[in-house]
């Protein structure tokens, strides 16, 4: 697997699987039926933000990360990133790769710390990848994500430093 800055030729294989991931509505606090002009907007960003893709050896995109200031001024000391993999290739390590990718790729560019704002409680798969990446949850929002089939679940805030 080779992890790359996303160019606007990955869009294509990008959203079939964040529109599917968003739209199941398990866990993005995206709009379930998120347009496509405006998920390519919020996904592939801007400087000083980066889009990444993971790609296996034949070129099919397995997931993607973008990585920016989690707050503006004197808060962009602190980065942010949102991860998605396909469905297809889930299990495969693609998660764990963007991440460790991510991070570096943050400390790279100054950033002092990782902070993810909104992690549902229920993504128990994603809860333990962040913690086992040195992520340790330091708020919890009760009740502050509706979940289709589970109801009202809590949203973690998880953040480490770097």
């Amino acid at each position: 697997m080779q992890i790359r800055t996303a160019t606007d030729a990955d869009w294509p294989a990008i959203w079939p699987f964040l529109r599917e991931i968003v739209g199941a509505g398990e866990t993005y606090t995206w709009p379930r039926d998120v347009s496509e002009e405006a998920a390519r907007g919020m996904w592939l960003v801007r400087p000083p933000g980066r889009t990444v893709v993971a790609v296996d050896s034949d070129g099919t995109v397995l997931g993607s990360a973008k990585l920016v200031p989690n707050q503006a001024g004197p808060g962009d000391h602190v980065a942010n990133a949102s991860f998605m993999v396909a469905p297809a290739a889930a299990g495969r390590g693609v998660g764990r790769s963007l991440g460790a990718h991510v991070l570096e790729l943050a400390r790279a560019d100054g950033y002092r710390a990782m902070q993810f704002n909104a992690v549902v409680a229920t993504n128990t798969r994603a809860v333990a990848l962040w913690r086992s990446l040195g992520f340790e949850v330091v708020g919890r929002i009760p009740a502050g994500f509706r979940h289709p089939t589970e109801g009202d679940v809590d949203l973690l805030v998880m953040h480490r430093h770097l």
